[in-house]
Formats: structure tokens, sequence, C-alpha cells
């Protein structure tokens, strides 16, 4: 980038070159100075926005939890269609793609890391922990419309079905597992809470 040479939105487009150096290269590949070269800017442009390195990452993280987030809004909006197991079973493969899965292995390999994201997650692991309440809000919408029993604790229903997930989607080089599987793990972790069960 030619000096004097105005880059637009540099805070996304670092965070877009961070996500595709992580998903093609892993979290080891990850440096300020292969984030600048995939970006295309002087490394001088990074450390302009962000005090240092593990600044932003832990901004990086807070992007995607943002993301997981707002996506919580959709899946409480499809409450009441389709099946709870179904809805489940997609919100995980949302959830879990090769970018979610790159920023897991980010957070767990680098300890100043976890440590900046106490201040916004203080227990559980980022990401999963802001994924694990979004679930447990669309349970609880469908506890109210009577397609769970009334006296299950969605928050545990929610935290089962993510550490679930994340053993299920885990090292398969970016394949997602059949389709057929991950409803079958869903449907087991639910299966209690079904108003059919008793």
């Amino acid at each position: 980038m030619p000096t004097g040479v105005a880059i637009r939105d540099v805070r996304e487009q670092l965070f877009a070159a961070a996500e595709r150096v992580l998903v093609r290269d892993g979290p080891n590949a990850l440096t300020s100075r292969a984030v600048t070269m995939e970006a295309g800017c002087a490394k001088g442009v990074l450390h302009r926005h962000f005090d240092d390195f593990d600044a932003f990452l832990a901004e990086l993280v807070r992007d995607r939890i943002a993301a997981v987030e707002a996506r919580g809004a959709a899946l409480r909006g499809v409450a009441g269609t389709g099946t709870v197991t179904g809805n489940v079973a997609a919100a995980l493969t949302d959830l879990f793609g090769p970018l979610a899965l790159g920023v897991l292995g980010l957070v767990t390999s680098r300890d100043a890391l976890r440590a900046r994201l106490r201040r916004t997650t203080p227990v559980g692991i980022p990401l999963l922990t802001e994924a694990g309440s979004v679930l447990a809000g669309y349970l609880a919408a469908e506890r109210g419309l009577g397609r769970l029993v009334a006296d299950c604790d969605t928050d545990a229903l929610a935290f089962a079905v993510i550490g679930s997930g994340h053993l299920l989607f885990t090292g398969r080089d970016g394949v997602a597992p059949p389709a057929a599987e991950v409803g079958r793990v869903v449907g087991t972790v639910l299966a209690g809470a079904s108003p059919q069960a008793g």
C-alpha cells in the first residue's frame, strides 16, 4: 500500500485477512505480519488501530461473538416452526464452521488472549459460552411454546448440545459431519426434554 493512500474500513479488512489466514493456515500461523501481508498493507497499519497484536486478536474474537449473538434473534424467530432437533442441528452446523473452529483453536492456544477475553467472558470458553446462551434463549422460546417440557433446564441442555457439537465438529479438516449424525447427537441430548418422552 503506497504511503499516504487511505485504507477504507481498516478494521474490517484486517479482520477479514486474519480470518482467511486462520481458516487456511491455522491459529499458529496467525501473526501480525501474516495478517498485514494478507490484507496487503504495512505492518504499522495494524498497530495504529490496536494497542498490540493481542488487542487485535481479542477484538477479532469479540467480533465473531457479536456475529453469533446477532444470529440469536434469527434462531429465536424460527421457534415453533420445523422441529426443535432440526433447528438446533442447523444452528450447530452454522456455528461450527471452519472459521469458528479456528477462533476456538486460537482462544485455547493463547493465554494472553484468554486473559483479555475474561473481561467480557468471565467464565467458560469465549465464543462457546455465548453460543450456549444464544441456544438457551432459543430452547426457552420452544419451552414457552410447549415444544419442550415445562421443567426442562434450557441452560443445561444448551451447554450439553454445544459441548457435544464441539466434539462432533472438531478435527474434521473443514468437512462437516453428516447432517444425520448431527441430528442424532442433538436428538439424543434433547430426548428427555421432549413432551413425547414421558
